[in-house]
């Protein structure tokens, strides 16, 4: 099985580490955005097994990132899940309305977020199968 790669569009340094160190121990390869213009233009060149959204990001909020990938045709079908610190009634549908198919509360949970992020690939079985 070849190694999924995600698309991780998150700006904060700190937040970016954590994401990619506990990915890439369990064997996923990551390439990072420092914001969500750099997302899209990363997105274009290759098309990741999995994209992990940031919402708080600056320029272009992430529901703006998250609309702006799914015009994207070759991103129909890849899994964009929003990873936030907003946690208000109504932040979770207002994320999927913008194409994510799912959400991650910040602050990631160490110990449960690879667990969560896999759950999205049994979901979405075709991506990073080929």
């Amino acid at each position: 099985m070849k190694k999924r790669n995600i698309l991780l569009i998150e700006d904060n340094e700190q937040n970016r580490y954590l994401a990619t160190f506990l990915l890439e121990k369990f064997g996923y390869q990551v390439t990072p955005a420092a914001d969500g213009q750099i997302g899209i233009e990363t997105a274009k060149k290759f098309v990741p097994d999995l994209i992990l959204l940031d919402i708080q990001l600056p320029l272009m909020d992430g529901h703006a990132v998250a609309r702006a990938l799914r015009q994207l045709e070759p991103l129909n079908d890849t899994p964009i899940v929003a990873v936030t610190s907003y946690a208000m009634v109504g932040d979770r549908e207002k994320c999927l309305a913008a194409g994510c198919n799912g959400y991650v509360e910040k602050p990631i949970n160490p110990e449960t977020f690879v667990a969560e992020i896999e759950a999205f690939f049994k979901t979405h079985p075709t991506q990073g199968t080929a």
